[in-house]
């Protein structure tokens, strides 16, 4: 049976949510819409548990489908093949805020598929996701403690708004995305032009007014079609299990949480596993050894549990970090530039353990990023990659493609950065960045914003202003609550949030906030964007120390640029049939052109010479003679009544017998053959 659930946003916008349409065997589906853009979201979990795993298994697939904006997908094949970027940084839009929402312990595998079936160019379909992720949870039996929704904020001058188009969206100064339930906030990720912290917490709170008014939707929606949530089954760890290792195991823990040096820890607790299996296997308990082998994640999750328990409590009672930090504290930073000699760029940035390097690369135009997918941008010359290969933790795993995490920690630094990135009028490059990070012990996508600001810089590309990142922590137990600045690997596994701000010294420029309580307050958001703010200034000037400008040149190994216009009707002639004369000029001078619909040209080369013979080439090409010119012309033709010239590329002009030579001449010949050079002037 249809059932469908309609609000008014205002501006003759109509949100409406549909079940019973699409999608019937799955445990809930609902059609979100708005405008023209439809989204289906489907959510399905299994009957039973996953056996042998220690973490909830939820998918979240975000299906971009091309006919969804009037699109044949390209290549041979002609069908969308793996995940677009953005569909991944989408996917895991829609995760952050639901997975905090399932029961502890549930382990049935879950997954969210949504696929935009239609999309216009006004209402981008990221928001309507997380609210169909929602709605169809919610409806369906699966025990989601929803319903969350989401809203995005633009501010154009001193006004906000919100769930801007897309044309809206190109004045705005913030593109603010904040989900959350009726009560508190869920997650917040943002991209804005050094907005200040009073100016994000504004947007926030009005998105959170919208929040509440779709979540009421949901909940009549729910009212009408959803199906009672079904008994579970949670995990727990074997009583007896877990009686044994708290017994003779917990004080061990105990001590090695409270070294201070990871590495001597986590040597320490892997010893400690050792002694608790090898106890098993040698000790006469029966029971408890064919317990351990039928349940063998229990003893590491009871582990981990212990672990928790003893950090939090060192935080929120002993006022102690696991490092001996202060809770406001920052670890050693160390910076250097230039160490790599043929690279255009190149810083690594050091903080406590972790350590990322950040590598610059500049290229033509015309090495931009090719873009295909629902959204209206076809290209994107500003890139940053990240990277983290499985040595940076000490570990041995396959080196594959980036996955969902290296994708989403590449965009939040990429992000952090766009504002300050000179625009392609004054720096006429496409600009890559590559993080890699050589050590791991938290917040390695802020290291990669610090040291990409460096590389940047020591590329000699003019940014207007240092950009630093820094992640605030959470740990939090009933009233109890504590922040912590700059959190390490332990901390951001035991804890309950990692708030990461990128930013100037005049303002944000990049947020991102996952957390796993069921929300945050206003008030917590405010002290956290506050503390950051302290950070990230500090931090600034330990980098500035390094490097405190651009350099003045550009690195003698990166490629030069040479801009020109030329009238947009003679680009035809710059580039031939067949692009003939272009292909010409490249083998000539070994520069790479790229020309605009509006006749821009970009002339890269890697040496100067090159790219002025090009230049010079294209300038002959579409110059348009003028009487009284004068050119030093090469003979191309002879005929009985003058010999044709060629005063530039591809043009050529008459001069008459008459007016070859002062005296009288019976023949052209007598004074010119074919490639020879003269002086000659344009009269008519």
């Amino acid at each position: 049976m249809i059932k469908k659930v309609e609000m008014d946003l205002g501006g003759g916008k109509v949100l409406s949510l549909e079940t019973g349409r699409m999608a019937r065997e799955a445990g809930g589906a609902v059609v979100v819409r708005l405008g023209d853009t439809m989204v289906l979201a489907a959510a399905v979990a299994s009957e039973v548990p996953r056996e042998n795993v220690d973490f909830f298994p939820l998918i979240v697939d975000f299906e971009e489908k091309l006919y969804a904006v009037g699109k044949i997908p390209g290549g041979f094949f002609k069908r969308e093949g793996r995940p677009t970027e953005m569909a991944i940084l989408t996917a895991r839009r829609v995760d952050r805020p639901i997975r905090p929402l399932f029961p502890k312990g549930y382990r049935n595998d879950v997954q969210i598929v949504i696929t935009p079936l239609s999309v216009d160019q006004d209402n981008p379909p990221d928001i309507l996701a997380i609210i169909g992720a929602s709605a169809a949870l919610s409806i369906s039996d699966i025990p989601f403690q929803g319903p969350i929704a989401a809203a995005r904020v633009a501010k154009v001058g001193d006004k906000f708004l919100i769930d801007p188009t897309m044309s809206e969206m190109q004045d705005s100064d913030m593109d603010l995305v904040v989900a959350g339930t009726s009560e508190a906030i869920l997650m917040v990720e943002c991209g804005s032009d050094e907005a200040s912290e009073s100016d994000i917490l504004k947007a926030i709170k009005e998105a959170h007014k919208k929040i509440k008014d779709i979540i009421k939707l949901q909940q009549k929606l729910v009212k009408e079609a959803g199906r009672p949530k079904k008994e579970i089954q949670l995990y727990k760890p074997h009583e007896k299990i877990e009686k044994y290792v708290k017994e003779k195991y917990a004080e061990k823990i105990r001590a090695a949480m409270y070294i201070a040096d990871k590495n001597k820890q986590m040597d320490e607790i892997d010893k400690i596993k050792e002694e608790i299996g090898q106890g098993i296997k040698e000790g006469k308990d029966e029971e408890l050894q064919k317990l351990a082998e039928e349940y063998p994640f229990d003893l590491n999750n009871v582990m981990g549990e212990i672990e928790k328990e003893i950090v939090r409590k060192m935080i929120l009672e002993d006022r102690k970090r696991p490092d001996g930090r202060g809770f406001s504290d920052i670890r050693e930073i160390a910076c250097e530039v230039g160490v790599l000699p043929r690279a255009h760029g190149s810083a690594i940035f050091t903080r406590g353990q972790t350590q990322v390097l950040t590598v610059a690369t500049l290229g033509a135009l015309g090495e931009e990023q090719r873009l295909e997918g629902l959204s209206p941008e076809e290209s994107k010359r500003y890139m940053h990659h990240y990277n983290f290969p499985a040595f940076s933790v000490g570990e041995v795993r396959p080196m594959r493609g980036p996955g969902r995490r290296e994708i989403g920690h590449g965009a939040l630094a990429e992000r952090g950065l766009l504002p300050v990135v000179p625009s392609e009028d004054k720096f006429p490059y496409t600009v890559r960045l590559v993080s890699e990070v050589l050590a791991s012990n938290g917040s390695t996508s802020m290291a990669s914003t610090c040291g990409s600001t460096l590389a940047l810089m020591d590329a000699g590309v003019k940014i207007k202003d240092p950009v630093a990142g820094i992640s605030i922590g959470l740990v939090k137990e009933d009233k109890k609550e504590v922040l912590l600045t700059d959190i390490q690997g332990i901390e951001d596994h035991l804890g309950d949030m990692d708030f990461k701000v990128a930013g100037t010294k005049n303002g944000i420029t990049a947020i991102q906030v996952d957390i796993k309580i069921d929300g945050l307050s206003f008030d917590l958001i405010e002290k956290a964007l506050n503390q950051a703010k302290e950070s990230r200034l500090f931090i600034l000037q330990k980098m500035q120390e390094a490097l405190s400008t651009p350099r003045e040149e550009l690195s003698p190994y990166a490629p030069r640029v040479i801009g020109m216009q030329i009238d947009p009707s003679k680009i035809g002639l710059v580039i031939g049939p067949g692009g003939k004369t272009i292909k010409k000029i490249v083998e000539e001078t070994g520069a790479q052109i790229d020309i605009e619909d509006d006749g821009r040209v970009f002339i890269t080369a890697t040496e100067v010479e090159g790219a002025k013979k090009a230049q010079n080439i294209i300038e002959n090409l579409t110059y348009e003679p003028k009487v009284g010119d004068v050119f030093l012309g090469k003979v191309m033709r002879i005929m009985p009544f003058g010999a044709f010239v060629e005063i530039v590329p591809g043009k050529e002009g008459l001069v008459h017998i008459s007016q070859i030579s002062q005296r009288r001449i019976a023949k052209v010949e007598d004074v010119l053959k074919i490639g020879d050079e003269a002086i000659v002037k344009l009269v008519e």
